[in-house]
């Protein structure tokens, strides 16, 4: 079969030999799906799999979901769909019940605060704990696998928005983590990750030949997953990400901003691959809904050369600079999670100065990842 394969479809090439005679539990989405788009649990039941339970991570079964997700039963085979995003973020012993195997598959888009990783570490852990295998069909890191950026998660600082502490752009795929997962948290994990077949470190994901699923409902195209770790840093603070628009996280702004100001800023700073213009958009849904936001729209001009953490630290220590006032920069570190760098923002610090700092943590988890990389 051409092109690149995705660990579903490795799998189903083995004769999925991985779970035969296995009860098993699938954690997934709308976006594990097998090359010819048929969605996994049922070329799973197709392939004679023992499947016994669903479960589904934020955004629900269907991806389609933005609130805590209820447990549900699926419509086509009567089976039980755990929400793991709801009232438990982690299977329970409950769950686990009868079954010899979770099966984790969800495409991720490398950015560590994106949840469906946080999914995958916990339920390491909890199949760690109640003696079930784990097995992880990895799928490609959409953004590639070299760049690494931004600085790691404080110990003290995790949460599910920062399971483990990697930096915001990892350059990992979900198999990858898995193993440094099973290393650092959960080392009674009995784990297994089918690889990918095909894909190399370098490539995006408009390389493999795959074809493109919304991994969420507002991560609508490989240019919003490149932006992603550098204007999603900002979102929970009192900014417009682009939520409620036609063009989640390539718009940015907010009614009090200067966009002028802050194009001009950023345009002195030389960013490579990269460029912006001051626009007015509204948004429909999400923060500032119905209100005028002025901002920017960003363009990658470059993806090879741009770097969209650095652009998420000169986001934010322009607007400590221009709004010192309006900008609410304290839930800045609900993302973030590293005090030093917070703090050299707070106190207004040239970007250039955090950014230098911040990657000198990415050049040490580069060093740090190396035995839990599978690909060249």
């Amino acid at each position: 079969m051409p092109g690149v394969l995705n660990g579903v479809d490795v799998l189903f090439q083995q004769g999925a030999n991985a779970l035969g005679g296995l009860r098993v539990g699938l954690i997934t989405n709308h976006t594990g799906l097998t090359r010819q788009g048929i969605p996994t649990w049922r070329a799973l039941l197709d392939a004679g799999v023992k499947l016994s339970a669903l479960f589904s991570p934020e955004h629900g079964f269907a991806g389609i979901v933005d609130e805590p997700v209820k447990d549900a039963r699926h419509p086509e085979t009567g089976l039980p769909i755990y929400s793991l995003y709801g009232e438990h973020k982690s299977p329970t012993a409950e769950m686990l019940k009868g079954l010899d195997a979770l099966v984790f598959d969800i495409q991720d888009i490398g950015c560590r605060f994106y949840t469906y990783i946080s999914t995958l570490g916990l339920a390491m852990e909890s199949a760690a704990q109640h003696g079930v295998r784990m097995v992880v069909l990895d799928r490609v890191n959409p953004i590639n696998g070299v760049a690494v950026e931004g600085s790691a998660t404080d110990a003290d600082k995790r949460s599910f928005v920062a399971y483990h502490s990697i930096p915001l752009r990892h350059g990992m795929t979900v198999g990858e983590l898995a193993r440094l997962f099973q290393a650092e948290r959960a080392p009674r994990c009995d784990l297994q990750v089918i690889p990918c077949a095909g894909w190399k470190r370098e490539m995006w994901y408009d390389q493999t030949g795959l074809r493109w699923v919304n991994p969420s409902p507002n991560m609508r195209s490989l240019t919003a997953a490149t932006l992603y770790p550098g204007v999603g840093l900002l979102e929970f603070t009192n900014v417009s990400v682009g939520r409620g628009t036609d063009a989640p996280f390539e718009l940015f702004g907010a009614p009090w901003m200067d966009a002028s100001a802050l194009a001009q800023g950023l345009l002195k700073r030389g960013l490579p691959g990269f460029a912006c213009m001051p626009v007015q958009f509204t948004p429909n849904a999400s923060k500032f809904a119905g209100e005028v936001c002025n901002g920017l729209r960003f363009t990658v001009v470059d993806r090879r050369r741009f770097q969209p953490v650095r652009l998420g630290v000169e986001l934010a220590c322009a607007l400590r600079r221009l709004h010192p006032r309006e900008w609410q920069h304290e839930r800045l570190m609900t993302l973030l999670t590293d005090a030093r760098a917070y703090s050299m923002i707070e106190k207004g610090a040239d970007a250039g100065e955090v950014w230098d700092y911040m990657q000198r943590q990415a050049v040490a988890f580069r060093r740090r990842r190396t035995r839990y990389l599978l690909y060249g």
